[in-house]
């Protein structure tokens, strides 16, 4: 099955890609029948549970396999607790952004070339979640960097061409300091396999190996999540992005780093990630402060979804920071909640900017008068943001304010209160942006809506899932958290020691 969830997204991608241009709807519709069917797969992934065996990195299901014998690299996948809910969300994402290319292509035309590469980026991310060896987990790390380069330059907008070199110039960035975070490990520690460094193999690595190691493999993720100060390439690549992009980029692109972060970094090499921690913490306070502030002197729609991006992956990056159980659940259920929600809002962005061919805050006015449906939605998606209490957006951010201040001392205290304060920012910026989007008369630009202000069939079915979401995991965080539960503790227990 691990097998068939790279396998099928693959394959799809190549019937899509190889059908002639008149056949452009139905390489749309083979798109999407790939990605349900990857979809499915992945869900099945936690029915076959085999018993964990013990140590930190405990797969579900795995495939070991020899790859390249003479180098001891090896088609290692597995899925845990850890990497599962990533998975699935991974794969409903990619479904709902192929149906919505069946309705509406950007440009009105390649709609099966689109497609096609929105199945690719799900190959490298769902192979990043899955990969068990670093080697591996490099490649499928890189798979994404070109689809999305395509994405971005061939369908974005009037700036494309600039967003997406300054993505793949960053990207390149991390992706150097990566490889070379990698070849430190299997050098200092003499196995690229993720089950023995997280074992102890790691560990035995010198302090200095850790060290370097550690800090290199921090910075390549912190591009790809981005983390501040290295952020600055996202709110134009979101910006000039199209919709489905947004959506993949925002939902889970970023998470690989986030992700890459607590698995390799912090599993790999736990004695520096010890000593890292604080200047970790300081740096994810920085991005909520620094996030929230641009945020509130944004003027443009998707700009600001953009940046708000920067303050949540920075309450991820804290809760990951603390070294604890509490921390580290909160970072996991942030990373959901950050990918269905703002997955949401971004598709909600470019439905409004579609209908009113702007993004401008100041001319967006009076929404809920000519689309009460959409300007419903937005509403629902930017207080699920904001952390109201019983939507997705609450958990992870609340515990990692709490799991910072249990770690207690000046520092974590302080770092605490200020989490605090930029979750109360975020509030700020989201009501602002709803006053100004929503409510007051009808700008110009959305005055004469009219039937384009309804929400159409294709747009229900693609946002449905994810409103349904925000509300589920807000009331029920457990199914997140719970199965993670028995790595987050075997992981910190290391840590610790």
């Amino acid at each position: 099955m691990l097998n068939v969830v790279l396998l099928v997204p693959a394959l799809g991608a190549l019937v899509a890609a190889l059908l002639p241009a008149r056949l452009d709807r139905a390489g749309r519709i083979v798109a999407t029948v790939a990605a349900a069917v990857t979809f499915v797969a992945a869900a099945l992934l936690a029915v076959d549970r085999h018993p964990p065996r013990f140590g930190v990195l405990r797969p579900w299901q795995e495939v070991n396999v020899a790859w390249v014998p003479s180098l001891d690299l090896s088609w290692h996948l597995g899925v845990d607790g850890i990497s599962y809910p990533l998975v699935v969300l991974t794969a409903l994402l990619t479904l709902l952004c192929a149906g919505f290319t069946v309705a509406r292509v950007p440009g009105g035309r390649h709609g099966r070339h689109l497609a096609a590469l929105l199945l690719v980026i799900e190959v490298g991310i769902l192979g990043t979640f899955l990969a068990l060896d670093l080697v591996l987990f490099f490649v499928f790390f890189e798979v994404v960097l070109l689809p999305m380069f395509a994405v971005i330059a061939i369908w974005g907008g009037p700036e494309r061409r600039h967003a997406a070199r300054k993505f793949v110039l960053y990207t390149l960035l991390g992706s150097v300091l990566l490889l070379v975070g990698v070849f430190t490990v299997v050098a200092g520690a003499g196995t690229a396999d993720l089950v023995t460094l997280s074992d102890g193999a790691g560990a035995t690595m010198t302090y200095g190996t850790q060290l370097a190691a550690f800090v290199l493999l921090a910075i390549a993720f912190a591009v790809k999540s981005p983390l501040w100060p290295l952020h600055t390439w996202l709110p134009d690549a979101h910006t000039e992005a199209p919709t489905v992009g947004s959506v993949i980029l925002a939902g889970v692109l970023l998470k690989m780093g986030t992700y890459g972060l607590i698995r390799v970094a912090v599993g790999v090499a736990p004695d520096a990630a010890r000593e890292v921690a604080p200047a970790l913490g300081v740096l994810a306070v920085a991005a909520i402060i620094v996030g929230s502030l641009v945020c509130l002197a944004q003027t443009e729609l998707k700009r600001l979804i953009a940046y708000s991006s920067v303050g949540h992956m920075g309450f991820v990056l804290l809760g990951v920071a603390t070294l604890s159980p509490a921390g580290i659940r909160a970072a996991l259920i942030a990373n959901i909640a950050h990918g269905v929600i703002t997955g949401l809002l971004f598709f909600l962005a470019g439905a409004v900017k579609d209908r009113a061919h702007t993004g401008d805050l100041t001319a967006l006015g009076g929404l809920r008068e000519t689309a009460p449906g959409l300007s419903g939605l937005l509403g629902f998606a930017a207080i699920a943001s904001l952390g109201l209490p019983g939507l997705a957006g609450f958990w992870g951010e609340a515990f990692a304010v709490v799991a910072a201040v249990q770690r207690g001392g000046p520092l974590w205290t302080t770092l605490g209160v200020l989490g605090a304060v930029g979750g109360a920012l975020t509030a700020a910026y989201f009501l602002r942006l709803l006053r100004r989007v929503t409510h007051g008369p009808a700008a110009p630009s959305v005055a004469a809506l009219g039937e384009r202000g309804r929400l159409t069939g294709a747009e229900l079915w693609a946002w449905a899932p994810l409103a349904a979401l925000a509300l589920v995991l807000g009331l029920a965080p457990a199914l997140v958290v719970a199965v993670a539960d028995a790595p987050v503790t075997a992981l910190t227990e290391v840590v610790s020691e």
